[in-house]
């Protein structure tokens, strides 16, 4: 253990999720803030916090916490998020790291000004099967990259008035399903020379479906597709000239991938799977960034977040969608 003291900001299923895998990879995890004591309290009660706070305000400003995980809704990360590092607290923000880029590099800016770790929580990244999946692409395994593929399509409630169909809450496939391939073939291919990007738009302006097609430095091509209407198979393909990565599903969690050469053969199957969640990974690096000063992630620098919410303001604006509420 490093130290840091976690502060849990919301009390919504990602953050019992988090809470949980913090508890299981035995860092310390000392505060909950809601807009609701009786909210704080219950999760607290939960997961064993000696702490509850009935504001967020109050968890921001409590001197035993060190490091706050935001997990609000998309359109709250920078308000939540700059009201932690106003306070002095290093912020893991929830992905979609904000609603656009322009709000990104205000936090970013914030966390360099004051010399705090400004972290988007990727979890994705940070898992074993994808550090096993940047050994082999470094190896030259896989030969030249030509192509990367991944979906992320659910089945997800309909209703109008739900966050995930509201544009007011940041609702949509793009912000909580597309930003999953998105950012994994900026993580395999770095970011686009180009996009393209079609979509569907529901009945509240939100996104149903969205399909992007990107060119990549050296002519690479990734291809994406969310969807919160409907269930696909959420599987994402590496495909070299030498050789193939196949991931199974669910791609982005903790899953097992397949090397396969060109001629068939299989030349690794790895397992990645493990206990929790696996989005302990994530909090234990934030831990190291802090340890060791560097106050940036290796695997997905703030300066690449705002990047990639560049790249989705790109997209939303290809299919036409805008948030009533986002700031310029």
């Amino acid at each position: 253990m490093t130290g840091l003291r976690w502060g849990i900001l919301a009390t919504g299923g990602i953050a019992a999720s988090f809470a949980a895998d913090l508890r299981t990879a035995g860092l310390d995890l000392v505060a909950v803030g809601s807009r609701s004591q009786e909210s704080a309290d219950a999760f607290a009660a939960r997961f064993g916090i000696a702490r509850a706070h009935g504001s967020y305000e109050a968890l921001a400003a409590d001197p035993e916490v060190d490091i706050v995980y935001v997990a609000t809704p998309h359109p709250l990360h920078h308000a939540d998020a700059r009201l932690a590092l106003e306070h002095g607290k290093h912020v893991l923000v929830e992905k979609a790291f904000t609603l656009n880029r322009a709000e990104a590099q205000d936090l970013a800016d914030l966390g360099r000004e004051k010399g705090l770790l400004v972290m988007e929580a990727m979890w994705t990244r940070y898992l074993p099967h994808m550090a096993r999946l940047r050994e082999i692409l470094a190896a030259g395994t896989l030969g030249e990259i030509r192509a990367v593929s991944a979906d992320h399509t659910q089945s997800l409630p309909t209703d109008p008035a739900h966050r995930l169909n509201a544009l007011e809450l940041g609702g949509g496939a793009l912000l909580d399903l597309g930003i999953y391939p998105v950012s994994f073939v900026v993580a395999v291919l770095g970011l686009p020379t180009a996009v393209t990007a079609t979509g569907r738009l529901v009945e509240t302006g939100a996104d149903a479906e969205v399909a992007t097609i990107m060119t990549h430095e050296g002519g690479a091509i990734s291809t994406t597709l969310s969807s919160s209407r409907a269930a696909g198979p959420n599987t994402a393909v590496v495909l070299g000239t030498l050789a193939r990565i196949e991931i199974d599903r669910v791609w982005y969690s903790p899953t097992t991938f397949r090397v396969v050469a060109s001629d068939g053969t299989v030349l690794e199957e790895f397992d990645g799977r493990g206990e929790g969640r696996g989005m302990q990974h994530q909090a234990l690096a934030a831990e190291r960034f802090v340890a060791d000063g560097s106050l940036d992630s290796d695997l997905l620098p703030v300066t690449e977040s705002v990047a990639i919410m560049g790249l989705l303001d790109e997209i939303r604006a290809q299919i036409g969608v805008r948030y009533p509420n986002e700031t310029d």
